[in-house]
């Protein structure tokens, strides 16, 4: 849609208590819930390069759920949308059986040719991934097994629950001539397979080049899971992974670089076209048999 001559492009983001969340003593703070929730819509704005606009906010609330917790929620949301630059411009309230939050964030961009889609990825591409992953399949598994919190399950936690929306590295990566991205709000498994779907092609990964996050390895110990299993097939990173051409990997690493202060990792290739396919290998190029990716139940 374009509206003055700049074009917008539209996310639509609904969580709910029980299938995407759960409330209460050793899981998420309303505060909690209301930042993730506009973070995963501004996620969605980051993956297509577009700077953020405005945001409209749906909520469900079910009894018992006071206004002192609705207010916590939605001060958490408004403090990250005036950090990203966000503005709510509207939305509604009404009764509901169980807590919902629904976000419609609309992101801008001055022509369509500054836009990235899922859709684009090259045999040839680099693909690499922004920041460090397994956070919040780490944070997840603490939670659901009632882990001690240790130094590394809280170090996990704070980074899963207050994921911040990739929405300047994701401008930079567009401008930089990335071919296709895609936040990892389902797991790197399920997100890169559906650019190997949407683009008609290939992709390997390297399992073990995928960077952690810190405190992942000390978690996964202490669950007996492989981290690096983890964070391929873990959602709700929300980092981004894209598909680069070779010549424009330095020019990528730069744009990065002055984006913020985040790190990029080259984890894997796409392989050819044909029928998409996504395949993780191991040191030795041994394939690997991987979940298809994450299953919302944080």
């Amino acid at each position: 849609m374009r509206s003055g001559g700049a074009l917008a492009v539209t996310s639509v983001d609904a969580v709910l208590e029980g299938v995407h969340f759960r409330l209460g003593e050793g899981f998420l703070t309303p505060a909690q819930v209301g930042h993730r929730a506009l973070a995963a819509a501004l996620s969605d704005l980051a993956a297509m390069g577009a700077r953020s606009g405005e945001a409209y906010v749906a909520l469900g609330l079910p009894e018992g759920f006071g206004e002192d917790a609705a207010l916590e929620l939605m001060r958490a949301l408004d403090a990250l949308a005036q950090r990203t630059g966000t503005e709510l411009a509207g939305g509604d309230v009404v009764a509901a059986p169980a807590l919902s939050v629904t976000i419609t964030a609309v992101g801008w961009a001055d022509a369509v040719e500054q836009l990235v889609l899922r859709s684009g990825a090259r045999a040839g591409d680099l693909v690499g991934v922004t920041g460090a992953l397994g956070a919040a399949g780490a944070a997840l598994a603490v939670m659901e097994r009632g882990l001690e919190r240790s130094q590394a399950a809280r170090g996990v936690l704070a980074g899963a629950l207050a994921p911040l929306p990739r929405l300047a590295q994701g401008r930079a990566l567009a401008a930089a001539g990335v071919h296709a991205m895609i936040d990892l709000s389902d797991g790197l498994a399920g997100d890169a397979m559906r650019i190997a779907e949407q683009s008609g092609v290939q992709i390997e990964i390297e399992l073990l080049q995928l960077p952690l996050q810190g405190g992942v390895r000390d978690v996964c110990r202490e669950l007996g899971e492989d981290p690096w299993r983890l964070a391929a097939t873990g959602g709700e990173d929300y980092e981004l992974l894209f598909c680069c051409p070779p010549a424009l990997r330095e020019q990528a690493e730069r744009a990065l670089e002055q984006a913020g202060d985040l790190r990029l990792s080259w984890v894997g290739r796409v392989l050819g076209e044909g029928r998409p396919a996504l395949r993780f290998v191991d040191e030795r190029g041994e394939v690997l048999a991987l979940g298809s990716g994450y299953e919302h139940r944080f």
